[in-house]
């Protein structure tokens, strides 16, 4: 497989928003689901790494093309996403 074509994808992804919280995650998730955005979770396996204590955030990523319209959602919900 070509390494540009397996990974051109990530180019596209804006970040949504980082946190140390699972359920903002959870909700800022489903919130994105029920309007039809995809939205993948960076770093969810880093818990390996630090030990599962939850200081590593992860972050919830969007296409380039949907952040505008998911932030406008997170800003509706009351989901600081730190702008």
């Amino acid at each position: 497989m070509d390494k540009d074509v397996s990974t051109s994808y990530v180019k596209d992804m804006k970040e949504l928003l980082r946190t140390n919280d699972p359920t903002v995650i959870a909700l800022a998730t489903a919130l994105l689901d029920s309007e039809g955005i995809t939205s993948f979770q960076f770093d969810v396996n880093m818990s390996v790494l630090e030990g599962s204590i939850g200081i590593l955030p992860r972050r919830v990523m969007v296409a380039d093309k949907d952040l505008f319209v998911a932030e406008a959602i997170m800003r509706d919900a009351e989901i600081d996403i730190g702008r």
